[in-house]
């Protein structure tokens, strides 16, 4: 039986904490939050121990693993202070908003041999998952372009900032929502090179931004282009979307499904024809235990566990895949603050220059 506390009981520490508290393999003997009235209730209908002092509870309760669901800007300290326990470390996402710090991070769960995962729901997706698979098996043959989408409904007016919304706490959109295809993409394809025309525009927030354009370079000549906007009212909540190009065919998965279109020339996998093909969710999507907001949230919880019960310290949602996508998120920060690459004045002198070569050869 695994011991375990839960760390920042708002949204996603509250939906944690259901979900893992009917692990068959679990008992929760704490909680942990600043807010006294969720202590309360929570101490009052299940009986669990409850802390706002993070280091008193470390201290005081016999424990064997945490999840950190507290607000970004925290989640370094508080997973380096864990793991210097011995502690297993599920921490939501994003990671860390320095990678320095996330890097310390993993080198110390190496060290100390401990699993270590964060919260990136998408990679237990049943549609997204079967990407990798068709991906793997070279189903579209060589990658040529893909783009990465991400939209919903957070920011739609004008409003005073929670966390979410100052870049030192949480990070904006860039953070929040586009780190979700950003590590789609890395699990897929791995770190890209470079990134170019970066865009983080403030839409309504004050502080930080709201819609996020770029373009990622790979080694190989592949590219792919950022698209995520998360004060758009026409969707009822979030949605992600990859669509991957390929020499041999196209790719496409949300949450709903995994379409794939397959040319003659490739090697087409079992179960699949050449031309369309549609795989759906329902179709991919092991059950689980216990179901809150979607399967993957249960099942990313649930392959954490079972890595402390195998000992299986490295994972498919490890720190180090979590830094990735911090690397490439600082990238874009850093392209963003260079501001336009190309004006005007540059660009006349080079498109001639481009039209004489394809005239003249």
């Amino acid at each position: 039986m695994v011991r375990l506390a839960v760390i920042g009981l708002g949204k996603m520490g509250l939906s944690h904490h259901a979900m893992i508290n009917a692990h068959p393999l679990v008992k929760v003997v704490a909680v942990c939050d600043s807010a006294s009235y969720v202590l309360d209730v929570l101490n009052k209908y299940t009986g669990v121990n409850t802390y706002t002092d993070y280091e008193a509870m470390l201290r005081e309760v016999e424990l064997d693993a945490v999840i950190i669901a507290t607000p970004s800007s925290s989640h370094a300290r508080m997973v380096n202070r864990a793991l210097e326990c011995g502690l297993h470390v599920f921490c939501e996402k994003p990671f860390c908003l320095d990678t320095r710090d996330g890097e310390s991070a993993a080198k110390l769960a190496r060290e100390k041999g401990l699993v270590n995962q964060v919260g990136y729901h998408y990679r237990f997706v049943g549609a997204f998952q079967e990407v990798k698979r068709l991906l793997d098996a070279g189903a579209i043959g060589e990658v040529t372009h893909v783009l990465a989408e991400a939209y919903g409904p957070v920011v739609l007016r004008p409003k005073g900032s929670t966390w979410r919304t100052q870049r030192q706490e949480g990070g904006g959109c860039l953070y929040d929502y586009a780190a979700h295809p950003i590590n789609l993409v890395n699990w897929y394809f791995g770190m890209p090179v470079g990134v170019g025309g970066t865009v983080l525009n403030s839409i309504f927030s004050k502080e930080t931004d709201d819609e996020v354009f770029s373009t990622l370079y790979f080694a190989n000549g592949m590219s792919s282009q950022l698209s995520v906007n998360w004060s758009d009212e026409s969707y009822r909540k979030m949605s992600t979307k990859i669509t991957i190009w390929g020499k041999g065919g196209r790719i496409y998965a949300d949450r709903q499904e995994c379409q794939a279109y397959l040319r003659d020339t490739t090697n087409v996998p079992s179960g699949y024809q050449q031309g369309w093909n549609v795989r759906y969710t329902t179709d991919l999507t092991d059950p689980v235990w216990f179901y809150i907001r979607g399967e993957e949230y249960s099942a990313q919880l649930d392959y954490f566990v079972r890595c402390i019960e195998e000992k299986r310290a490295e994972n498919v949602n490890s720190f180090v895949d979590a830094v990735a996508t911090d690397k490439v998120i600082s990238m874009m920060i850093a392209d963003a603050e260079k501001g336009a690459a190309v004006t005007s004045d540059d660009a006349l002198p080079a498109a001639a220059k481009r039209k004489k070569r394809f005239l003249f050869g």
